[in-house]
């Protein structure tokens, strides 16, 4: 779970600093506005569901923010993670 949970704090992150909601970023992205909603991190069966990496392109694409960018948001919430134990 740790690593999920630093992926979509991740993304809200990415969504933040452009100004914009799971939502908006969604629909910037060309996907469902309810792609990104927090009922949706997770399957019925409480699995944590995963997005796919041509939805992390778009999304990278779309806040035109690099792969190294995104990695050291990615290991900043990992990091946080950590210390928080």
């Amino acid at each position: 779970m740790r690593y999920h949970n630093a992926l979509w704090r991740a993304i809200g992150y990415i969504a933040d600093k452009n100004n914009m909601t799971y939502s908006g970023l969604a629909v910037k992205c060309g996907l469902d506005a309810t792609t990104f909603n927090i009922s949706k991190h997770k399957t019925c069966h409480g699995q944590p569901r995963w997005i796919s990496t041509q939805t992390l392109a778009k999304i990278l694409t779309q806040t035109h923010t690099t792969p190294i960018e995104f990695a050291k948001i990615f290991q900043m919430y990992l990091d946080q993670d950590e210390e928080s134990k």
